[in-house]
């Protein structure tokens, strides 16, 4: 992919290719910018691909910023969220909500149940017991760090093979699931 990319809520891991954005002024961020408070300082139609882990829980207004990463993407182009899934979502004092599978049902213009009027595509949903290794290899002593990590890929294995099943029901075993990925693409 050409064009600009987006890693938004960078904190102390930019993204080598990217735009780092962050409201922390001392976080790793080539732009300080607050992502509550749209409009974006990017053109419509201009950013053609956008990372945002662990940003959405903490915004009043998620379908606001949704919105507006629409207005600044190209068409076709990719938006990675990473959330927390809602059996984990409170762990953290700032966050204010916890996503689940159906957070995707909102932008589809057929979902009756509330579509937020910001059309995307989802393309893939995955599930994520052992989130944020990056983060997690900083504190965690090297033994706890790949137990955990080997523990996670097998929930996540199994968590995938049907993610609705495990996000309503089996999810609480094995004590939540930290983050659920998203991949969505804005129609051409």
């Amino acid at each position: 992919m050409s064009g600009i990319k987006l890693n938004l809520g960078c904190g102390q891991f930019p993204k080598e290719g990217y735009i780092n954005i962050d409201i922390d002024r001392a976080s790793r961020a080539d732009f300080i910018c607050d992502l509550a408070r749209p409009p974006y300082p990017f053109r419509d139609g201009s950013v053609e691909s956008i990372v945002a882990e662990h940003v959405l829980e903490h915004m009043e207004n998620p379908f606001e910023v949704m919105k507006e990463l629409r207005r600044i993407m190209k068409p076709g182009g990719e938006l990675i969220i990473k959330v927390p899934h809602f059996t984990r979502a409170f762990t953290h004092p700032d966050h204010k909500r916890g996503f689940d599978v159906s957070f995707p049902y909102y932008f589809s213009p057929e979902f009756k149940g509330g579509y937020a009027q910001v059309e995307f595509e989802l393309k893939s949903l995955r599930l994520k017991w052992f989130a944020q290794e990056d983060l997690k290899r900083e504190i965690l002593s090297p033994a706890v760090y790949f137990i955990s990590l080997a523990a996670g890929k097998v929930f996540d294995f199994f968590a995938n093979l049907c993610p609705s099943f495990c996000s309503r029901i089996w999810s609480y075993w094995v004590g939540g699931f930290e983050e659920i990925e998203f991949l969505f693409t804005k129609p051409k």
